[in-house]
């Protein structure tokens, strides 16, 4: 008799094993629900952008690139001691939602459940994975450069987060 198939039952399984190391760095990639582009506009995307300046969301890990597309985010973090990467993630989700929900009028969910995530081993890895993540607009064909997208910052660039936010 065949086993019976759960919806995205491998993503639970994927998640029991994670290992995250304190102060090794992970690139991570979540998409929005459906891929619904609720950041699409300027409003709600910088209500979401906030949540990034929010120590509280990171407590003793460090977010040293980000960026903010209107319907998936990617995040390159340094894991602190004491802290793991998938409670990073929900702090994450669970800020951007509740700014984007609050003043949106709406409840529940902003991302799927799942996101991916890579361990980068060295400085060289680092910095590529930096180039890749906020070059991520660019390449998408939202802006012609980096600089021309407003939702993105990394520790490399003094004072990169606009006023505006």
């Amino acid at each position: 008799m065949p086993r019976p198939v759960f919806p995205h039952a491998g993503h639970a399984a994927l998640r029991r094993h994670r290992l995250h190391l304190p102060g090794h760095v992970y690139l991570v990639t979540a998409t929005t629900i459906g891929r619904q582009p609720f950041f699409k506009e300027f409003a709600p995307a910088c209500r979401a952008a906030r949540c990034h300046l929010d120590p509280d969301v990171y407590r003793e890990s460090r977010l040293l690139a980000w960026v903010l597309m209107p319907d998936h985010g990617h995040w390159l973090v340094q894991v602190g001691d004491g802290d793991h990467l998938a409670s990073i993630m929900n702090r994450i989700k669970s800020a951007t939602a509740r700014a984007y929900n609050g003043d949106a009028g709406r409840t529940g969910a902003l991302w799927a459940r799942a996101y991916h995530e890579r361990l980068l081993r060295g400085e060289s890895d680092v910095r590529a994975a930096a180039r890749y993540l906020v070059a991520n607009p660019v390449r998408a064909g939202w802006v012609k450069r980096v600089g021309d997208y407003p939702f993105w910052d990394a520790v490399w660039i003094a004072d990169r987060i606009p006023k505006a936010l």
